[in-house]
């Protein structure tokens, strides 16, 4: 039998997790729905106890996720879950952290509405200051890379010794990379957090999230957390996030060979004032973006007029789904200020380009923009 270790991260992210070659077995078991499992006599060294502390098909999920990681993973109800479980368990009262000011809002929301309260010191830092940031006397510092949605690389592994050179842990959000496009913990960085609803996924079905540590004594302190809240995914959720993680890699290809297409057409059309996606040379995070990321993934910023010009543009492309996800199949988008939270322009753009044919969906963004 073929050494794990020696598959590429496509392959195993495939094979990885599925259960022994039994005649008549599935390739991948079915969801194990149950909330108590048959627990006679001294319950010592039984995996599953109760559907709160442990679940077959979450195990399969995580053993696989763990190989990807080059850590071991635990799963989670939702991204923002995950995110929890990594700014909770690790703080007191006193501790400083800090957040990046430009990522994922419900992250600052949480730490900002939970964490202060309880004596926290929550710091907020630009992503491109955050390589150069004063982390004395932080405990933990989270950073998203690419940043959501303005798309700021971070050289993680740079972070992480300037971070480690503190005292501090380091968690990176992994959400718009995803780990077949990034590893943070072969970087240096302490956690891995993701949120698998978007790319990870991939099919705009199911809410989830996984969190990855570099040092397993981490893990303890991430699995009490998830046990006590109750923050566990459903093994329904579970079999899903499994079955996307097979065609990974295949999308990513996809996206990042439409996403940089679409990009280049941007990035030349007169209706544009900004365009912000790694893969670009022109873009400010390229050269980090190169070295650190095998897919510049599916996400590209971009600047319209004003409000106005960007919702005609939004109803205007037929292939575009307007919604507020990413990462999946379809390609979608939105206008982001229409929400209140992101540091973006009123004519701002988040697309998420999906796994179309790339002549249609960039002759449908052409088209689009060129009626403007």
């Amino acid at each position: 039998m073929t050494d794990p270790q020696q598959l590429s991260p496509a392959t195993l992210g495939l094979h990885g997790g599925t259960d022994e070659r039994i005649t008549g077995a599935p390739f991948v078991a079915g969801p194990v729905f149950a909330s108590a499992f048959h627990l006679p006599g001294d319950q010592a060294g039984v995996k599953y106890q109760y559907g709160r502390f442990d679940n077959p098909t979450w195990a399969a999920l995580e053993e696989v996720i763990g190989r990807l990681e080059g850590g071991p993973a635990l799963t989670f109800a939702s991204g923002v879950a995950a995110t929890a479980a990594v700014l909770t368990p690790f703080v007191r009262p006193g501790d400083t952290i800090v957040l990046p000011d430009d990522g994922y809002f419900a992250t600052r929301s949480y730490a900002q509405t939970y964490l202060a309260r309880w004596g926290i010191e929550v710091r907020l830092l630009p992503t491109p200051q955050m390589e150069s940031g004063d982390f004395a006397g932080v405990r933990l510092v989270f950073v998203e890379t690419p940043s959501n949605p303005s798309l700021d690389v971070v050289d993680i592994e740079a972070l992480a010794a300037r971070v480690h050179a503190a005292g501090a842990l380091l968690a990176v959000d992994n959400t718009t990379a995803t780990v077949l496009s990034q590893v943070p913990l072969a970087l240096g960085a302490d956690f891995s957090v993701a949120s698998d609803t978007k790319a990870f996924n991939g099919h705009s079905d199911v809410v989830f999230g996984h969190v990855a540590v570099r040092d397993a004594e981490l893990l303890a302190g991430v699995r009490q957390w998830r046990t006590l809240v109750g923050a566990i995914p459903g093994p329904m959720e579970a079999w899903l996030v499994h079955r996307g993680l097979a065609t990974l890699d295949l999308r990513l290809a996809r996206q990042t060979e439409n996403a940089l297409a679409v990009a280049e057409l941007l990035a030349q059309h007169r209706a544009v004032s900004l365009v912000r996606y790694p893969g670009l040379e022109s873009d400010p995070s390229h050269t980090v973006a190169r070295r650190q990321m095998r897919y510049f993934g599916a996400v590209v910023g971009f600047e319209l007029a004003d409000a106005a010009t960007a919702q005609r543009f939004l109803a205007d492309c037929a292939l575009l789904f307007e919604a507020t996800s990413f990462g999946g199949v379809h390609s979608s988008a939105e206008r982001r200020v229409r929400w209140g939270t992101d540091k973006v322009g009123e004519g701002f753009i988040r697309l998420s380009v999906g796994v179309e044919a790339t002549a249609d969906v960039v002759a449908a963004i052409a088209g689009a923009l060129d009626r403007l």
